[in-house]
């Protein structure tokens, strides 16, 4: 935690270990967007949650295969392809957001952009419950949803929009066409029998 100043006894604790931030992120806290954000010694921790949420995704996933005998090879597949998802997503919304819609405040940083997108992947890590198959396809119906509205957040605070319908738009344009990058890397990958 960092010191108290007269000025920070209003505002109450600022928790900044990474379970904190975890939970502020995915419970959709502005306040640990506005921390990640200008915190960056958070890079790595954002870093981390990115890294976790695609290795749970790749072992979630596994959840949707009908051979187990493909478990590993699968969940690394997988786990790479959530990575590039959030990478492209990461950076479409830095192109759209950023260059092609943004509000006359809107100042972009990289750097703030990539902590608050990496912590809205926080919800990501609940996919690792997909290797149920009974429970794949809700969890990941549930998580991508999640993500994305957690993901309209961090991108409300990091370009610094005043319209959410904006940072809405944004986000869900950006998703859209990562998804479509990850379906077209799907399609090249060899099938896992």
């Amino acid at each position: 935690m960092r010191p108290r100043t007269d000025e920070s006894l209003a505002e109450g604790p600022v928790l900044t270990t990474l379970p904190h931030r975890l939970i502020g992120a995915s419970a959709l806290d502005v306040g640990t967007y506005e921390e990640v954000e200008a915190d960056r010694g958070a890079t790595t921790q954002a870093l981390l949650v990115v890294l976790a949420s695609s290795l749970a995704g790749g072992i979630g996933a596994s959840g949707f295969l009908h051979n187990r005998a493909t478990l590993v090879e699968g969940a690394f597949l997988w786990s790479a392809i959530s990575l590039v998802a959030w990478a492209a997503w990461a950076l479409l919304v830095f192109e759209i957001g950023g260059r092609l819609l943004p509000e006359p405040q809107t100042r972009v940083d990289v750097g703030e952009l990539l902590r608050t997108s990496g912590f809205a992947s926080a919800p990501g890590l609940f996919r690792i419950f997909g290797i149920v198959p009974d429970l794949a396809l809700p969890v990941f119906i549930l998580t991508t949803v999640w993500m994305l509205v957690t993901m309209v957040v961090a991108v409300r605070q990091a370009l610094d929009y005043r319209s959410t319908a904006r940072a809405i738009g944004v986000c869900v344009i950006g998703l859209s066409l990562a998804l479509l990058i990850v379906f077209g890397f799907g399609m090249l990958a060899p099938p896992l029998s």
